[in-house]
């Protein structure tokens, strides 16, 4: 078994932390989109969510932890109640929004490769669960909005990048035995960091070499 980064407690209350956060940003899309409050509730819950449900089958973890755990499913109708009353104060927030949601991210992509490791699969295999388990859950939640998934527009700020990083550095460390909550904690933060530096400079993936494409731009909201 590979250490713990924290104790099972505070890994807890950081899981929900993150849920929190995510499930906030599926709910504003929801309130941008003129959803309904049962759609605002789907979409918190997907956002939140779909990442880790999506790895827990994967690996066989079964019954996935959302539906083991009721802090998991019930945090984000929590999110939803207070974007549905809230939600012109919650945009005025954005920016701390964000800051949580890249912690998460980094958390989510280190937990994630993780909890796969464990379970048996490959360095590869890991990593690539790892990174889903991070924005597996954005992923869902744009396709339910009719969007373009963000981590595939190039007018993004980079997203999934600085998950692959974070979920890279932990199979680099197992794979040569140096895998501690010290390394585990330096590979969280490396993610965050990426996070939070492509925001603030909106550091994006390069197209195509010599695009010569005429589709139309995409708007940016």
């Amino acid at each position: 078994m590979l250490q713990e980064l924290f104790t099972p407690s505070v890994q807890h209350v950081l899981d929900l932390v993150g849920i929190f956060v995510f499930a906030i940003s599926g709910a504003l899309l929801a309130v941008r989109k003129n959803f309904d409050v049962f759609g605002i509730a789907v979409l918190a819950e997907v956002t939140a969510l779909g990442g880790g449900l999506f790895r827990d089958v994967i690996i066989g973890a079964v019954p996935p932890a959302a539906f083991t755990d009721l802090g998991y499913f019930t945090t984000p109708l929590l999110a939803t109640l207070l974007v549905f009353f809230l939600h012109p104060e919650v945009e005025r927030i954005q920016v701390a929004v964000n800051v949580f949601d890249a912690a998460g991210l980094g958390l989510f992509c280190v937990a994630g490769t993780t909890k796969a490791y464990e379970y048996g699969l490959g360095l590869p295999q890991s990593a690539a669960l790892g990174l889903t388990t991070a924005v597996g859950g954005g992923v869902l939640r744009d396709v339910l909005a009719n969007e373009v998934p963000s981590l595939l527009r190039w007018d993004r700020d980079l997203y999934a990048v600085p998950a692959m990083v974070g979920a890279t550095m932990v199979v680099l460390c197992i794979r040569y035995d140096v895998l501690s909550p010290f390394t585990s904690g330096l590979a969280v933060v490396t993610a965050f960091v990426l996070r939070l530096l492509a925001m603030r400079y909106h550091w994006r993936a390069p197209r195509a070499w010599h695009r010569r494409s005429t589709a139309a731009e995409p708007e940016t909201p």
